[in-house]
């Protein structure tokens, strides 16, 4: 008997093992193939993309583009309750992670997709938390595709060829700069 419950132990410990194995190794490939692993945002980062929000209105539509662990769009959906926002990310687990926690929001949702290839037409604006690599590529789509007075909030990095409108920084052991734009 003991035996048994042992043996039906281990197969348990060797099925939670392997998930998480997946898992990490999902993380891994995911964060190769992005350039970047999915880092959430301080405190004192998500406050700030906040108030960058509610400085637009009341209302309005946004994306964020590599919502990751979704920490900054789950933020802005409870600090600009009039906004509606989608967090685009192609990792998995981080995914599914923002998913779960967004469960209950009906303005906020989370959606696998490529960020370079998401239409930015009709957004208000765009949050980004990226890496310079991502941001060059992101910075002629934006540019094509947003309408005039939409707003790119960047984390981090600038856009280049853009000229930012407003820099913040952040009251966070790295000074987190925070990158307004406005197309």
């Amino acid at each position: 008997m003991a035996a048994a419950a042992y043996t039906a132990g281990w197969w348990v410990g060797m099925i939670a093992a392997g998930a998480a194995l997946l898992a990490v190794l999902s993380i891994v490939w995911h964060s190769w193939r992005n350039g970047i692993s999915p880092m959430p945002a301080s405190g004192p980062v998500r406050r700030a993309v906040a108030a960058e929000l509610r400085r637009l209105g009341p209302h309005g539509s946004a994306i964020e583009a590599g919502s990751g662990w979704g920490s900054l769009a789950l933020h802005a959906a409870r600090r600009c309750p009039g906004w509606r926002l989608i967090g685009i990310e192609n990792s998995p687990l981080p995914l599914a992670v923002s998913r779960l926690l967004a469960r209950g929001r009906p303005e906020l949702r989370f959606m696998r997709g490529d960020l370079f290839a998401y239409p930015y037409e009709d957004t208000d604006a765009v949050i980004c938390y990226l890496y310079p690599g991502a941001m060059y590529r992101l910075a002629p789509l934006l540019r094509r595709h947003l309408a005039p007075g939409a707003c790119v909030i960047s984390v981090c990095f600038a856009l280049p060829g853009w000229t930012p409108v407003r820099t913040v920084v952040c009251a966070d052991l790295y000074r987190t700069p925070v990158y307004v734009y406005v197309r």
